[in-house]
């Protein structure tokens, strides 16, 4: 053996307790033993490297692993600065007879927590929260040891005194999501303050921290630092991003916690509600230490390098108008401070009395009398959800952050009624609602429950981080979609957050009519300047992510087709589905709720009605050309700019070409089959909606949004013109008081040119036809997709279309499908194509087809349910089940154990799931905590299984569905009796 393989053998692997050799991580060797291994000069081990130290270190190591776990949890509602979310973590026993799992407090977190452990032998156990310290980063959760039955359950010994500077450590946890892990380090500092992770979120302080150089990362959270004895001497909580460096918990506060549990005592903690910083003696002279203080500080505290300064003093608190900040603290009760774990051990056993706490300002002492606060009571332990967001009252953790009164409604969720910005979900503070005070979360409650449904009131808001700007915006309440009105409270006997129904939403209130008056368009032109008489702005409020599409407020504008009977049509990109409530505002003045009377499957608009009667306005019923525009056609584009300004502009026709969205990677509605009109004008382009007319006001097109493909994170959007051509049988059938319906061709169509119609065989008497009639553009139509249906005979990609029912097709156009009043029983069921293939020239006859909307959804495990909608037929070739995953919840069963969206559901304990009501059917005969088994298949039908467990309390099985008679949805939820 070489020396250089010496060297390896004996300083970079280590023998397993088989006699493999493994790699040993983390192993510093000094710069004499790199130099020696880069000269391969035989080395003898020594010292941490001794296989005695080793034989110590993996008897240790193989006694605490007894004792450590995986955690495996969801934090399943956002609170306080608490997201939702499923992740994974590490415990270890403390106490093996009780059955007390020791992890950290941003693990267990502020709010309802579900999770399991599992051991070393892989034997897994359901746990609850028992405890979860107000600031520090440490939290208790409880087992069953009975449940426990293969292994011997070995609790580790707390031990915070043991940690010291030099110490030789390990961390056992699990790393990066690695079932086990252990990680070598060295305890380099026992004085470091609590690491700062950003604002508006946890953090935790008033605590001195260890740092080791250990390089744990994401899992290690809550695992055990142990000596060579295999004692826990501290806790891993964190670590930094731009170096090896962990920092670990001390566990002096743990321990009492522990302590008191085990006795059965409550655990108190105080505060002054103050954050202090340990700043070095040089630092606190020139705050205003005098030298006599620090002289004396020394000669009681030999080895400390400083004292506790005053960082943070919040309003209204015990400490405010006493402590000030830089602040050096002296001594609390004559008890001379130098470190947090004295005051936090003065402070808790001193709740609700007044202590004496000397600090030296400017160089005079000042002594205070201060009243300890109960740390309990400025720590939420309760929630409301209301209009599809949460609030609870501002934490203590959170008002630090800006010195602000422990007090206020915070919203944790921006969400439902209350998303006051797309981008920045928390931080927000509710002031006022409906013009009366929300001090406090009980007003709010109180406020709330005097609100109708679908009434928009006034907000005032402010954020958190800045405080000079207040907001005020209006609210549209929701307590139909999202109707549970709930106040949640944590139980730490049983673990779980009991909820009860505060009121039944208030009905809606009658709508009187009003009167609105119209600004014409400032355009010579009078005929275009009525045109705003036309115009008026469609607005959707989606609570349910039906078809894949987000559940999201948006808003465009629409151009009134009947003013007499109230139609307006407008981009189906803000009405994809009729699962929404939808709203037109006339003149900028009035909004009147409106409802989806029909949805194009192709071509992207959608046709509301509103009730005229509601509204006292000279709105114009437009008059519609029914002349195609073409090439070179001038007109006046008419539209509405991002912030509702209507804007004119002269303009021509560019092209009128066929046009392919992307589709995106989970399939979502977007429109096909049609040609678009692109004109030449610069303000059209800051314009998401608008029209095209002549010089006398007919309307030749629709400018509309067109919804594309998502771009990190981003949808992207494209502008088109539609000839209102596209919609004039449409319109024609609503104008007789019918509904409409079409049958398409379900198949994706594009153009080619005629080159490639020459290559891919078109025989050449039909170019020349195609020459002779187009007078717009030399095209062919080609087959680019075929829809998953039942049909026999069906066209296939790569198909060109020659004919239909003994027409040429030149545009797209020709191949719109048939338009017919729902109860016209003359409809057509086929179309004769004629069509080259391969080569050849065939005739089919192709069958036409009825988009079905969604009308059910499920909620299961926090994962909604449905048929397959149109998108997803279109871009599949067979569906392995009628049951498709559309969305799961962020802390859901559903993400922590596999559902994905775009997943179809086959099977169910082993039984089959053809449809939504057989589903249904199934899982409700589920019980609650349990587990089932699922058999899925992914959207690039790859089968799989899970197994995955019910929490009804949390994510209760529900069902959405549209009332046939009276079109409105009814949202059923199955208790938990039913589903027993």
């Amino acid at each position: 053996m070489t020396a250089a393989e010496i060297n390896k053998r004996s300083f970079l692997e280590l023998e397993d307790s088989q006699g493999n050799l493994v790699p040993r991580k983390h192993i510093c060797l000094t710069d004499e033993q790199e130099e020696a291994v880069a000269n391969e000069i035989p080395l003898e081990p020594a010292g941490l490297l001794d296989s005695e130290n080793y034989a110590k270190w993996q008897d240790t190591i193989s006694k605490v692993v007894q004792a450590v776990v995986s955690i495996h949890f969801s934090q399943v509602a956002p609170f306080d600065c608490d997201p939702p979310l499923v992740s994974e973590a590490t415990g270890f026993v403390v106490d093996s007879e009780l059955g007390i799992i020791l992890t950290n407090r941003h693990v267990v977190g502020a709010g309802p927590f579900v999770g399991y452990v599992v051991f070393d032998n892989h034997e897994e156990c359901d746990v609850i929260p028992i405890y979860r310290d107000p600031v520090h980063d440490f939290g208790f959760l409880k087992f069953d040891p009975s449940k426990i039955k293969y292994m011997n359950i070995h609790a580790l010994k707390l031990m915070p005194s043991l940690a010291k500077v030099g110490s030789e450590i390990r961390v056992v946890g699990n790393d990066a999501g690695e079932k086990l892990s252990i990680l070598a380090g060295f305890i380099s500092r026992v004085d470091r303050n609590a690491p700062d992770y950003g604002e508006l979120t946890y953090n935790d302080f008033n605590t001195e921290y260890i740092q080791a150089a250990a390089a744990a990362s994401g899992g290690s959270s809550g695992s055990p630092v142990v000596n060579i004895e295999g004692d826990a001497v501290a806790l891993q909580a964190g670590g930094s991003t731009e170096a090896s460096t962990d920092f670990f918990l001390p566990l002096d506060r743990v321990l009492r916690a522990l302590k008191n549990i085990q006795s059965g005592k409550p655990i108190s903690r105080g505060t002054i509600q103050t954050q202090f910083l340990l700043k070095p003696f040089d630092e606190c002279k020139r705050l205003g230490l005098t030298s006599e203080r620090e002289a004396e500080a020394r000669r009681n505290f030999p080895g400390k390098i400083g004292l506790l300064v005053a960082e943070t003093v919040l309003r209204e608190g015990p400490a405010d108008g006493k402590l000030k900040e830089g602040d050096t603290l002296i001594s609390i009760n004559g008890i001379h401070i130098s470190s947090f774990i004295q005051v936090d051990d003065i402070l808790d056993e001193h709740v609700g009395q007044t202590i004496e706490i000397l600090v030296q300002r400017g160089g005079v002492d000042h002594l205070w009398k201060c009243e300890v606060g109960d740390l309990h009571q400025i720590t939420p332990s309760r929630y409301v959800e209301v209009c599809g967001a949460t609030f609870n009252e501002l934490s203590y953790q959170m008002a630090r952050f800006y010195a602000l009164p422990v007090k206020g409604v915070f919203l944790s969720s921006a969400s439902g009624s209350f998303n006051f910005d797309a981008k920045e979900k928390i931080g927000w503070i509710v002031d006022f609602i409906d013009n009366k005070a929300t001090p406090d979360l009980n007003t709010f409650i109180e406020v709330m429950k005097t609100i109708p449904d679908r009434k928009r009131v006034t907000v005032k808001y402010h954020h958190l981080t800045d405080q000079h700007s207040p907001h005020v915006a209006s609210v549209y309440v929701d307590r139909h979609w999202c109707n549970e009105f709930r106040i949640y409270e944590r139980n730490d006997e049983t673990g779980i957050w009991d909820y009860r129904n505060v009121a039944d939403p208030i009905p809606a209130e009658e709508i009187t009519p009003q009167s609105a008056k119209f600004i014409d368009i400032p355009v010579e032109n009078s005929n275009i300047a009525k045109l705003s008489r036309s115009l008026c702005m469609v607005s959707t409020v989606c609570a349910i992510p039906l078809d894949s599409m987000a559940a999201e407020t948006q808003k465009t504008s629409g151009l009134i087709l009947d003013s007499e009977r109230g139609y307006v049509i407008v981009s189906r990109r803000v009405v994809p589905h009729d699962c929404l409530d939808a709203f037109v505002t006339i003149a900028d003045s009035v909004v009147i709720p409106a409802n989806v009377v029909f949805l194009h499957p192709t071509q992207n608009y959608a046709i509301l009605q509103y009730d005229p009667s509601l509204i006292q306005a000279a709105v114009i019923t437009p008059k519609l050309s029914n002349k195609r525009l073409k090439r070179g056609d001038k007109a006046q584009f008419v539209g509405i700019t991002h912030n509702n300004r209507l804007v004119t502009s002269e303009t021509n026709v560019t092209d009128i070409s066929s046009v392919s969205i992307p589709s995106n990677l989970i399939p979502r509605y977007r429109a096909t089959n049609l040609e678009a009109i692109s004109i030449d004008c610069n303000v059209s382009t800051k314009c998401n909606s608008g029209i095209l007319a002549d010089n006398d006001g007919t309307v030749r097109a629709l400018w509309l949004s067109f919804m594309g493909e998502r771009q990190d994170s981003k949808e992207k959007i494209y502008l088109m013109g539609l000839d209102i051509n596209e919609c004039l049988d449409v319109i024609e059938i609503l104008k007789q008081g019918k509904t409409p319906k079409v049958s398409i061709v379900d198949a994706g169509f594009g153009s080619i040119s005629i080159l490639q119609a020459r290559i891919r065989g078109v025989p050449q008497e039909w170019i020349e036809r195609m020459e002779n009639e187009s007078d717009n553009r030399l095209q062919f139509i080609t087959v680019t997709r075929v829809s998953c249906t039942t049909e026999e005979v069906k066209l296939e990609t790569g198909d060109i279309i020659l004919s239909v029912n003994g027409k040429l097709v030149i545009s797209m156009s020709d191949l719109d499908g048939v338009v017919t009043a729902s109860d016209d029983e003359r409809k057509p069921q086929t179309m004769k194509f004629k069509i080259v293939r391969e080569g050849r020239v065939l005739d089919l006859d192709i069958s036409l087809s009825e988009v079905q909307e969604t009308d059910q959804v499920a909620i299961f495990a926090g994962s909604i349910i449905q048929k397959p909608h149109h998108a997803v037929r279109q871009a599949m070739v067979n569906l392995p089940s009628e049951v498709y995953c559309i969305f799961r919840g962020e802390s859901s069963p559903a993400v922590q154990y596999g559902i994905s969206a775009t997943n179809f559901i086959t099977h169910v304990n082993e039984m089959e799931t053809p449809d939504v009501d057989t589903f249904l059917a199934v899982v409700k005969a589920i019980p609650d905590n349990t587990y089932c088994k699922m058999r899925l298949v992914t959207f690039d039908n790859v089968p799989f299984a899970i197994s995955l467990k019910t929490n009804y309390h949390y994510f209760p099985t529900a069902e959405l569905k549209k009332d046939t008679n009276t079109n409105k949805w009814i949202e059923r939820e199955y208790s938990k009796s039913e589903a027993k």
